[in-house]
């Protein structure tokens, strides 16, 4: 399986990186996985929704520059589809198993995602109704695709 993941802005917690990296590492085993990052804009409080669609339209034009029409896409949002560990894995073994073995999630900035980007997307899923922070998000992300294919190969992976 081939899996992108599309992000909204750079990195920059070293304990962020460390651990994206190892689970990156550890995916090698299962699948090729690959990180793009996208600039995202900069942002101030109290602004208008005018100003927010602006951002978001100008992030979703970088998003979509990566969105290949061969990849089934999954966006993250906070309104998505709560989904547990299981569900993600039978996702992609299902996806795998009916030829859509490209899969490409999208996790947007600070301010989320662009209408435009979340109605392209094949599957919306949430990891909860709680804020995270997008960088965080990443993390977890790449944590639970890892945990997917472990589930899916059949191996021991902590509950």
């Amino acid at each position: 399986m081939d899996v992108e993941i599309i992000a909204v802005g750079k990195l920059k917690e070293k304990y962020l990186k460390q651990g994206i990296q190892e689970y990156v590492k550890r995916m090698g085993t299962y699948a090729k996985l690959k990180i793009i990052e996208v600039k995202d804009e900069a942002t101030q409080e109290n602004m208008s929704e005018v100003e927010i669609q602006q951002v978001l339209a100008k992030e979703a034009e970088r998003i979509q520059t990566h969105i290949r029409p061969d990849r089934q896409v999954i966006v993250l949002a906070i309104e998505g589809q709560l989904i547990s560990s299981e569900d993600l894995a039978t996702q992609l073994e299902q996806m795998a198993v009916y030829g859509q073995s490209k899969v490409t999630f999208v996790i947007g900035g600070s301010l989320g995602l662009a209408e435009t980007i979340k109605k392209q997307a094949q599957r919306s899923i949430s990891f909860g109704r709680i804020t995270l922070p997008h960088q965080l998000t990443r993390l977890i992300l790449v944590e639970q695709i890892y945990r997917a294919f472990r589930i899916n190969h059949g191996h021991a992976y902590h509950k």
